[in-house]
C-alpha cells in the first residue's frame, strides 16, 4: 500500500542571518497530529502486550485473539459481548497485519487530523470502526461464518478514507484546486484498490489461506461518509461553526450506531447443536 500524499506545508527557515534573533526550534511531528500518534501507539502497545503474554508474533490463534478482545458474531449476539465491537479494532492478527494497518492509519491520520481536529479524529476512528464491526457482525450472522474471528483497525482506516473523500471536496480549504483534487484522487484510489484486493481474497482466500473482512471495510467506509456529511473542515471554517457541526456529526453517528446495533441484535446465531428444522 502506497503512502497517501499529505498537504504541503510552508517551509519556515531559521533567521540565521538576522542579528539579534535566535534559531526557532522545530516542532515535533507528534504535536501536529497527536491523535494519530496516540492511536498508532495504542495499537502497537496492545500488540506488544499480547506478545508478552505468549501470543505468536506471526499468526495468533483465534482463541488467543478472542482473549484479548477480538470479535466473533456469535460472541456479540449470543453472549452479549458488544464491547468487542470497539476492542477488536485495537487487536491485530500478527506483525504484518499490524504493520500494514498502522502504515495506512499513520498516512491517512496525518492528512485527516488537520481537517477534523484531535477529538474529531479520535471520534472518527472509534465511530467508523464500530460501524465496520457492526456490519461485520451482521454479515457473519446472516451470510458468513459467525464463528470466524475478526480483528484489526482496517474498518476504521477505511472510515478515515471515507471522511477524507468528503472533506477534501470542500471549497474552504486554502489549497489550489488541483492539489486538493490530487489528494482526493489518491484517497479514492487507495480505497478502490484495497476494496479490489479484499474482493479478490473473497474468492482466492480459501486457497491462499487469507481472509479479509470486506464487510468491516464497507461498513467503516460508509460510516466515514456519513460522519463527514454534516462537517466542515477545521481549516478554513469558523471555529464555532466547526465545533457545532462536529457535535452534530458525532451525535448523528452515535444515534445511527445504536439503531443499527438494535437491528443487528435481532439476528442471533443458531447453536451448533441446534436440531435442523
Amino acid at each position: 500500500m502506497g503512502t497517501i500524499p499529505q498537504p504541503p506545508e510552508p517551509e519556515i527557515l531559521p533567521p540565521d542571518d538576522i542579528p539579534g534573533q535566535t534559531r526557532q526550534r522545530p516542532i515535533p511531528l507528534w504535536r501536529g497530529a497527536p491523535a494519530t500518534y496516540l492511536l498508532v501507539g495504542i495499537n502497537c502497545l496492545v500488540f506488544l502486550y499480547m506478545l508478552g503474554r505468549g501470543v505468536s508474533i506471526w499468526m495468533p490463534t483465534p482463541d488467543q485473539l478472542e482473549s484479548f478482545g477480538a470479535s466473533r458474531a456469535v460472541d456479540v449476539l449470543n453472549n452479549g459481548d458488544w464491547w468487542r465491537i470497539v476492542t477488536a479494532m485495537f487487536v491485530h492478527v500478527g506483525i504484518i497485519h499490524l504493520a500494514t494497518n498502522m502504515w495506512c492509519l499513520w498516512n491517512l491520520g496525518l492528512l485527516a487530523e488537520p481537517l477534523l481536529g484531535t477529538f474529531g479524529l479520535l471520534a472518527a476512528y472509534i465511530l467508523t470502526g464500530a460501524a465496520g464491526g457492526l456490519l461485520s457482525t451482521l454479515w457473519g450472522a446472516t451470510w458468513g461464518n459467525p464463528y470466524i474471528t475478526g480483528a484489526g483497525a482496517s474498518g476504521a482506516v477505511f472510515g478515515l478514507a471515507g471522511v477524507l473523500i468528503v472533506l477534501l471536496k470542500s471549497p474552504l480549504l486554502p489549497l489550489p484546486k488541483m492539489e486538493l483534487s490530487r489528494l482526493r484522487r489518491s484517497v479514492i484510489y487507495f480505497a478502490g484498490i484495497n476494496f479490489i484486493i479484499g474482493m479478490g481474497s473473497f474468492f482466492a482466500g480459501p486457497t491462499l489461506h487469507v481472509s479479509i473482512d470486506n464487510s468491516a471495510h464497507v461498513g467503516g467506509f460508509c460510516g466515514g461518509l456519513l460522519f463527514a456529511t454534516p462537517l466542515v473542515p477545521r481549516i478554513g471554517a469558523l471555529k464555532q461553526q466547526f465545533i457545532f457541526r462536529r457535535k452534530i456529526a458525532g451525535a448523528m453517528m452515535v444515534i445511527f450506531l445504536v439503531l443499527f446495533g438494535f437491528f443487528v441484535s435481532h439476528f442471533p446465531v443458531p447453536a451448533l447443536d441446534a436440531p435442523a428444522e
